[in-house]
């Protein structure tokens, strides 16, 4: 029955996390609330909890960490195929060094520089939403953990 339940409980708590960004980004049509990385990074921190990529360090810092060098990028080189590419090899290098792995990150400055984004996009989606992501992976593992049944 572990079996079964773990991937249930993963494929609700992903469900649950990317329903509350895509709500929140229907009453602030403003702002972008929900980036394709984050369907990613919920596979990661609902499905394989205790990867080192999963912990909280690593997505966390991971997203803010590849965001800021997107947004540098685009501020001093714009966007051309070099900038793309120099931008991704940057962010890799920057999360191996700092040792803030997280692969999902990864497609942040691709997004932030072919969607013409700015400052603001540090916070909303990029802070608040692997936040939410966090949070509520911690809540579905303390559950899991607490209730578990064997």
């Amino acid at each position: 029955m572990e079996k079964l339940i773990f991937p249930l409980i993963a494929g609700l708590g992903a469900t649950a996390t990317i329903s509350i960004l895509v709500w929140i980004n229907t009453m602030d049509e403003d702002c972008m609330w929900v980036i394709a990385p984050f369907g990613a990074t919920t596979v990661l921190v609902f499905g394989a909890p205790y990867n080192p990529m999963a912990q909280p360090k690593n997505v966390i810092l991971g997203h803010l960490l590849t965001a800021f060098i997107g947004l540098v990028t685009l501020k001093f080189f714009g966007v051309t195929p070099t900038s793309l590419a120099v931008s991704v090899g940057i962010s890799l290098a920057a999360m191996l060094i700092t040792q803030t792995m997280h692969p999902p990150a990864g497609g942040n400055p691709l997004i932030i520089m072919l969607t013409g984004q700015d400052w603001q996009f540090m916070i909303t989606p990029i802070l608040i939403g692997v936040c939410v992501i966090v949070l509520f992976g911690r809540i579905v593992r303390w559950c899991r953990e607490k209730y578990r049944y064997v």
